[in-house]
């Protein structure tokens, strides 16, 4: 869906203040720009994560399920090579 639509929404006073520095700072054209933006990453985000579920998913259909051992293993060596 292509153009704009009007929204109303009620936000955290804390949200809208870092929405108004943005665009003060000039981060942002304005405040509805901010928002868009955050809500794109948000749908990234999900995008993201939702890939992920599928790809672990598929893995375990292959390999088996991925055990409490291999994730703490992984994370160990991840830290490691960080």
């Amino acid at each position: 869906m292509n153009g704009k639509r009007r929204l109303s929404a009620s936000i955290d006073a804390n949200l809208m203040a870092a929405a108004e520095d943005a665009v003060r700072r000039g981060d942002a054209g304005s405040v509805s720009a901010w928002v868009n933006r955050a809500l794109q990453l948000q749908i990234s985000h999900d995008q993201r994560l939702a890939a992920l579920d599928e790809f672990v998913a598929a893995y375990e259909k292959e390999f088996g399920e991925i055990t409490d051992l291999e994730i703490v293993d992984a994370t160990k060596r991840t830290r490691a090579n960080a």
